[in-house]
């Protein structure tokens, strides 16, 4: 009966130490990096900003607001313009909350930067705060952005295009 109870007491001791395994580490995919498109298509461009906005969605409680201009060439370039200029204006207007995210990118970067300029001036400072806007483009016309953006108080997010 001793041995008996030795067993059964090393059995309930060593049962947890068997039973438990150690927790493996989750296994993180390696995303393909994808290329800039080279086309001005708004659709050739969803795969891109996928893969750009993906690492900066934390947070996030809504679909990101997008902004794209196309090419300069395209056909009524000066009327899509025109459009996002009085659309970001309207949504900016109507007051964008903390948990949302503006992206802008174009094959036309100079003008969404002029957009995005224009739009940003009838901003009260610090009312955008918990608001990410992520800008794509060179690093020079991200710091006009940056210079836009910033005083409404936004977290700021820069993605070199390439």
């Amino acid at each position: 009966m001793n041995t008996l109870s030795r067993l059964l007491v090393i059995t309930c001791l060593a049962l947890p130490f068997t039973a438990c395994k150690k927790e493996e580490a989750p296994k993180v995919e390696a995303v393909a990096a994808v290329p800039l498109p080279a086309s001005g298509e708004q659709k050739d461009w969803v795969p891109y900003l996928q893969y750009k906005l993906t690492p900066h969605m934390g947070g996030i409680t809504n679909s990101p607001y997008v902004y794209f201009l196309p090419m300069p060439d395209s056909e009524d370039f000066a009327g899509k313009y025109e459009r996002q200029v009085e659309k970001l204006e309207q949504d900016l207007g109507r007051g964008i909350t903390e948990g949302n995210m503006l992206v802008f990118a174009s094959p036309a970067p100079e003008k969404e930067v002029e957009m995005i300029e224009t739009a940003f001036k009838s901003v009260g400072a610090g009312t955008m705060k918990g608001v990410k806007v992520v800008f794509i483009g060179t690093p020079i016309l991200g710091e006009r952005v940056k210079a836009a953006v910033e005083p409404a108080g936004v977290n700021y997010i820069f993605e070199e295009a390439k």
